[in-house]
């Protein structure tokens, strides 16, 4: 082992320990992605897979970790979203089955679910997008959080990456672990991120091309071929309808997406639906334009999400040799630096 593959195994160490790994690369839980064979060959490789739940119901929660445990005797965690209406039923499912990790995305955890998660023996992962929530949620009891900046794929919040690590990881990395995210194409930048405190990062993007993905060739063409400013964020039509921005690649789904937004606000007008039910539409739609795009391969009317590191996928290629590019290129940098 060289040098700089020490250096970054020691800093890694309480992030390897945490989630029982061999190298602290979470996958990113991206809807109709981050599945089985994905979420199984990244922890196979060393990292830790995490399967997107997204808007499965439990039964399909219960098939798909099933499923996962049959491909792989490594861990891995199951990301879930706070504002899913089976929100419990999926965390007893995750509890059923032993996960060891549940990572909850979307806002503030709903009251009784923190207490759920770790009554059934997992270790909980929430995202502070904020150093005032990340303090927040590390009161409530979360074992561990990721930062995710803008530059992610998916639903973003408004502040980069390298800002939010600027601002969270000094006040709270020596009490939590922390792994940062969003924009994440390069080892350079791992080595970077963990020197500031963090324990490890979590990656989607770069995982979208891996052999292993089941994303459709049509998916991963446009991927390899599309530039950092490809990747832009949906914008909020409605002020009245508080819509989480989605960076994807542009094409005609981004602009069928305002037409979506306006025929919900008007439904929110004439007092048809509550704000919650709003909400849970657009999170229907996102989920269903998705699958669109990843498993029919319609790359223009169907959502091509990605963050802006899509630039630095150039090929498609085995997990096991990304995981190594990244290690390598982190540990080559860190020895660089003495």
């Amino acid at each position: 082992m060289s040098a700089g593959h020490k250096r970054l195994a020691q800093l890694m160490h309480r992030g390897t320990e945490f989630l029982g790994c061999d190298i602290a690369i979470m996958g990113g839980a991206m809807s109709w992605v981050s599945e089985r064979h994905l979420v199984s060959a990244i922890s196979n490789a060393g990292g830790f897979g995490v399967i997107a739940c997204g808007a499965m119901t439990p039964d399909l929660l219960d098939s798909e970790i099933a499923e996962t445990r049959k491909r792989t005797k490594r861990p891995f965690g199951v990301n879930l979203i706070t504002m899913h209406p089976d929100l419990p039923e999926l965390i007893d499912t995750c509890a059923q089955h032993g996960v060891t990790h549940v990572v909850l995305a979307g806002g503030l955890p709903p009251t009784g679910s923190i207490d759920r998660i770790k009554s059934g023996g997992a270790k909980l992962i929430c995202f502070a997008p904020a150093l005032s929530l990340a303090k927040k949620l590390m009161r409530s009891g979360a074992d561990a959080l990721v930062i995710e900046g803008m530059e992610a794929g998916g639903h973003i919040g408004p502040v980069a990456t390298s800002v939010l690590a600027q601002e969270i990881l000094p006040h709270v990395a020596h009490d939590i672990p922390v792994f940062v995210a969003g924009g994440i194409g390069r080892g350079e930048a791992i080595a970077a991120y963990l020197e500031m405190g963090a324990v490890g990062v979590q990656l989607g993007t770069r995982f979208v091309c891996a052999t292993e993905s089941i994303a459709h060739p049509n998916f991963k063409k446009v991927f390899i071929r599309a530039s950092a400013r490809d990747a832009i964020p949906s914008v909020q039509i409605d002020p009245r309808l508080p819509v989480i921005p989605v960076r994807a690649l542009k094409n005609r789904e981004m602009e069928n997406f305002a037409a979506k937004q306006r025929e919900v606000a008007a439904l929110l007008d004439a007092g048809a639906i509550e704000m919650g039910e709003a909400q849970l539409q657009i999170e229907h739609y996102w989920a269903g334009a998705l699958r669109r795009a990843v498993i029919d391969g319609d790359v223009e009317s169907g959502s091509v999400m990605a963050g802006q590191s899509v630039g630095m996928v150039t090929r498609e290629e085995p997990v096991a040799e990304i995981i190594k590019e990244l290690a390598d290129e982190a540990a080559a940098a860190l020895s660089s630096r003495g």
